[in-house]
């Protein structure tokens, strides 16, 4: 469990500089320069990142059950993830209304995504796990959102400011893609990636309780 602290506090932390550290960020950037500093964050990064794959692993090897979540809980999970996986995809399609409505998709997919798998997992891991994804998600969102108000009550002439419309099929794209990546995770990718299938999960404890 040491570990997967220590992964999260690096990986979660090196992300939140512009919500608690936004002077010292700043001044970091103005001393080592863009690409620099860039560089050592992606590395701190991966670096939390490894941590927390690793951790959590070792962790589930002696897993302490804190609950065990309903039949009911998973399937909400399952279907909880397909809205991540549109709002994921939002983030990258220009022009889709999602994006254009939610402002910033990333940092919800991560919000839905927290609180899927809180729902679907009742081990001590899952929770500090998942549990400190989503406290960082509404910190962020919240963080962001104060941004994008501040940057707009300093716009003098907004009029100037022109924004590209939305688009319906920038939208359904989005839609269609975050859907497919669904599925694929549904039936395969997560089976592949983390050893676990969540239509696997569901039947298994479905049949425990008939």
């Amino acid at each position: 469990m040491i570990e997967l602290l220590l992964g999260l506090v690096l990986f979660l932390g090196v992300h939140s500089l512009r919500v608690f550290a936004p002077e010292w960020r700043a001044g970091m950037l103005s001393n080592l320069g863009e690409k620099k500093f860039k560089g050592l964050v992606s590395i701190a990064s991966l670096v939390g990142f490894v941590l927390i794959i690793h951790g959590y692993g070792l962790a589930r090897l002696t897993p302490q059950v804190l609950w065990i979540p309903p039949v009911a809980t998973r399937h909400i999970a399952v279907l909880l993830m397909l809205f991540a996986m549109i709002f994921l995809v939002a983030t990258y399609v220009p022009g889709n209304h999602i994006k254009q409505r939610l402002h910033h998709p990333m940092v919800v997919s991560v919000k839905v995504w927290s609180v899927a798998h809180l729902l679907a997992n009742g081990m001590a891991a899952d929770v500090v796990l998942f549990g400190s994804f989503l406290g960082w998600a509404v910190l962020d969102f919240r963080a962001a959102r104060q941004r994008d108000r501040a940057a707009q009550a300093a716009t003098v002439e907004p009029k100037l400011v022109e924004t590209k419309p939305a688009t319906l099929r920038a939208t359904v794209i989005t839609i269609v893609v975050g859907a497919g990546l669904w599925l694929g995770f549904l039936t395969y990718l997560h089976l592949k990636l983390f050893g676990v299938s969540p239509l696997g999960t569901i039947s298994t404890i479905g049949a425990m309780g008939s």
